[in-house]
């Protein structure tokens, strides 16, 4: 390491501990899983794969990565962000993210990683006028529609990033380039100002390679603009962009079994999905075909003026009605009330009526909308009418009260189909004889939760729910999204009911049985409700049940698709077809389907073949077999990852090796370490001394600054884990001050040389340390890596492992 004066007078331990110091401090170069050894986490396969074979084997990380819902891309963001920081390749860091995943990624982060983030809200922003908060923090995570913002973009632009991850980026899409989102530009300025990209999806492609492409531009604008030259580079598995493994492609790592063979057994139980079909009849039914009529009536007058403005905003509101009326009786009755009122209002300032239109979502971005904001945009095109003919709208409001008046009969007679299904098929599947049984209920809509909560209560369960309108809070807070989990998790309710706020971030792998009361329109949400119980740690089969009226148009469209996607199912023998109908129907196939029939531009004998055109198992099965596109058709290489894993136990720094390190370094800085007798590697330290403090100044510094005092700590993980103790490792604010220091203190030792004696050898021998480095055409170091090279007392020359000299003991005796 430095021109020695060949008097081996030094300080021998001091020359150890230098060297150690300088070892842990390029221990990613020897150690292939280093931040895996120091994070909370034991990875699978096919996260160590995707981290180590593909991110970090990038220069400059572009990548998309769309393992399947529960596949643990937390773990794999996490692993990355861990690695790229040991090696001095990211400081600022930006997560993006869903609002109701915030919080998830902060807890996450801190709890596996021991990396701490803070959440940037739009309060935060509003309270700190005048200073640019994008700009002070460094370690930020934030929602994707408060960045996207028009007032919070400015202050985005003046921040360069060396990485940045979006989750669920499938949601910053574009159609062309024509009609790019606010989301899609967001992506478009965290794309031009990040050294590293990785965005994280489990439904990337929704069926249009057009709109693929767009979306992979948001890696690289130039690399992939050209769709032909993307499906060329996908087809021929040259695909470096891209990865996604299906839940059937991902296996634990081998065991020996009984017979002496090695298995690797599947990550994933099966899905078992299960039609619950039921009529409505009587005052129900006159109701169904009395609001349809109403719905097709005023599409086709929407669909008769064109690019009307208000046409669109009335299209797209018939449509959501449409919705709202196959979800319950009570959802439709609070929207034709809603309206009415609204109508009445504008009847007293009839400019209202006919004022200014919002800006109406297409129909993939409203199959994206939260809950919450669906219902809000719902709440302003509730008083946009066709008409400023008074008479027309009084004539629209008598309409709707009779229709909310029917819907009000329905419900009190308590005949309502599909709620007599849910409590029979309750009744068959044991929740009533079974406290301990938990299910998940999925609604699309927020009043049809309510109405499912109170019917719930009234036949007895402990129930819960989750909405996109509730914060998502602790785990310890009432009426936050995190309570409810944890409550359900804990036993403390039986059902929780949930919109699809609750289909994205949200473990349940308590529960294995799912109920959805409605069926999304977008199949994608399928997956991802789907998504919320199958996943990692799950050990049942999950059942999934899907509510369906079959002597209505949706419910008919609806009960064709699934019978479709099972009978695909059967004859592929292969749950993916669940993981991959996204890719065949677009998230608003069946939205648009729908739409043209209410509007009378499709009749009802084409609706089927409109809808299934492309529902073939030869579709299917050509998409199976390649696991979607490009890389995730080559096979998980689990020898090669087997034969990695031992290898790093092998080169791995064991917890003995870090506490005698802090302990012996320690001393030299004046630190006290006490040891405790009952607890192996633990100590209680004393206070932080000055010398490890100054670490804190140095311009290379990118940890959080040193306490004045530490808690006990251990530097074993599980001792740590255990006994609630902080955990000193690789990575640690205190243990990375005492590596610099004790590196610092080795300078003048390293070109003295010092005296070792050896029970290895019978003949005096000298050791010499090089330390090799790669740099880049900018003088950065890109590898670097510490060799020992012995000359033997017969001039034979050896290369023993750097760490030899923790073999030997120390003599101040000069040979």
């Amino acid at each position: 390491i430095f021109e020695t004066t060949s008097s081996y007078d030094g300080d021998g331990q001091l020359l150890r501990l230098g060297l150690q110091a300088y070892s842990l401090g390029i221990a990613y170069e020897f150690d292939p899983y280093f931040g895996l050894s120091i994070s909370r986490v034991d990875p699978l396969p096919h996260q160590l794969e995707a981290v180590y074979d593909y991110l970090l084997k990038l220069a400059r990380v572009r990548f998309l990565l769309a393992d399947d819902a529960g596949a643990g891309k937390t773990i794999m963001a996490g692993l990355l962000i861990r690695e790229l920081k040991l090696r001095g390749l990211a400081e600022r860091i930006l997560i993006v993210c869903p609002a109701n995943l915030t919080f998830q990624w902060q807890r996450e982060i801190k709890e596996k990683f021991d990396e701490k983030f803070e959440v940037l809200r739009g309060g935060d922003i509003r309270d700190q006028f005048g200073i640019n908060q994008w700009m002070e923090k460094k370690h930020v995570i934030t929602s994707l529609d408060l960045a996207k913002r028009s007032d919070m973009l400015p202050g985005l632009r003046q921040v360069h990033w060396d990485l940045t991850i979006v989750d669920e980026a499938h949601r910053m899409s574009a159609s062309d380039p024509e009609h790019k989102t606010q989301r899609y530009r967001l992506g478009e300025l965290l794309r031009d100002a990040s050294d590293h990209l990785l965005l994280l999806t489990a439904t990337p492609h929704k069926g249009d390679p057009i709109n693929f492409t767009f979306f992979l531009q948001l890696l690289d604008e130039d690399a992939y603009a050209d769709v032909r030259s993307i499906r060329e580079a996908m087809n021929q598995r040259r695909a470096p962009f891209y990865l996604r493994r299906t839940k059937e492609a991902m296996v634990y790592f081998p065991e020996r079994g009984s017979d002496g063979i090695w298995v690797a057994q599947k990550i994933f139980t099966k899905r078992i999905p299960r039609t619950v079909d039921f009529q409505i009849d009587g005052a129900e039914f006159n109701l169904y075909r009395d609001v349809t009529r109403l719905v097709k009536h005023q599409s086709a007058k929407a669909a008769a003026q064109g690019d009307d403005p208000r046409a669109r905003a009335v299209g797209f509101l018939m449509s959501l009605y449409q919705r709202r009326l196959a979800s319950s009786t009570y959802a439709m009755r609070h929207s034709l009330d809603n309206r009415a009122k609204r109508l009445e209002t504008g009847l007293k300032h009839a400019q209202e009526l006919m004022g200014s239109i919002p800006e109406i979502p297409d129909p993939e971005e409203m199959e994206e909308m939260e809950d919450f904001e669906r219902e809000r945009l719902e709440k302003i095109l509730d008083a946009i009418t066709l008409t400023s003919n008074a008479d027309q709208i009084r004539e629209e409001i008598g309409e709707l009260r009779q229709l909310a008046e029917d819907a009000q009969k329905v419900e009190d007679s308590g005949s309502e189909a599909k709620l007599s299904k849910l409590k029979d098929l309750l009744q068959s599947e044991g929740f009533f004889d079974h406290a301990e049984k938990r299910l998940l209920l999925f609604t699309e809509f927020k009043d049809t939760l309510d109405y499912l909560v109170s019917r719930l209560k009234d036949w007895g369960f402990k129930v819960g729910f989750i909405h996109g309108g509730m914060k998502s809070g602790f785990r310890d807070q009432p009426g936050t999204r995190l309570h409810a989990e944890q409550q359900f998790k804990d036993g403390e309710i039986q059902v929780l009911v949930a919109t699809e706020a609750a289909g994205e971030g949200i473990n349940l792998q308590c529960c294995h049985i799912l109920f959805n009361y409605d069926i999304p329109w977008n199949p994608n949400r399928l997956e991802q409700r789907m998504g919320r119980i199958h996943r990692y740690g799950q050990r049942e089969d999950c059942l999934i049940f899907n509510f369906v009226a079959t002597n209505t148009i949706e419910g008919k469209v609806l009960q064709r698709l699934l019978e479709r996607l099972q009978e695909i199912r059967d004859a592929l023998d292969d749950d993916a077809v669940f993981n991959v109908v996204g890719e065949i129907l677009p998230a608003a196939h069946i939205e648009r389907v729908l739409r043209d029939y209410y509007a009378g531009r499709l009749g009802e004998v084409d609706l089927e073949d409109r809808l299934l055109r492309n529902v073939d198992e030869r579709q299917f099965r050509s998409i199976c077999q390649n696991a979607l596109e490009g890389l995730a058709s080559k096979k998980l290489n689990l020898e090669m990852l087997v034969e990695r894993r031992a290898r790093a136990q092998e080169r791995r720094v064991v917890p003995g090796t870090i506490a005698r390190f802090v302990r012996e370094s320690g001393d030299r800085v004046g630190l006290t370490l006490k040891p405790v007798a009952s607890l192996p590697y633990t100590f209680d330290p004393g206070r932080t001394p000055t010398a490890l403090r100054n670490c804190e100044s140095q311009p290379d510094w990118k940890l959080p600054p040193l306490v004045t005092k530490y808690p006990r700590f251990s530097t074993n993980r599980e001792m740590a884990e255990g006994n609630n103790l902080e955990w000193v490792t690789p990575g640690h604010p205190l243990f990375e001050a005492l590596r610099r220091c004790t590196f610092s203190q080795a300078q003048g030792t390293f070109g003295k040389g010092a005296c070792f004696l050896s029970l290895q050898h019978d003949a005096p021998a000298r050791i010499d340390f090089y330390r090799a480095r790669v740099v880049d055409g900018l003088a950065q170091v890109i590898h670097e890596r510490l060799f020992a090279v012995e000359l033997a007392n017969d001039g034979e020359i050896h290369l023993p492992e750097p760490s030899i000299l923790g073999n030997f003991s120390h003599t101040n005796s000069p040979v």
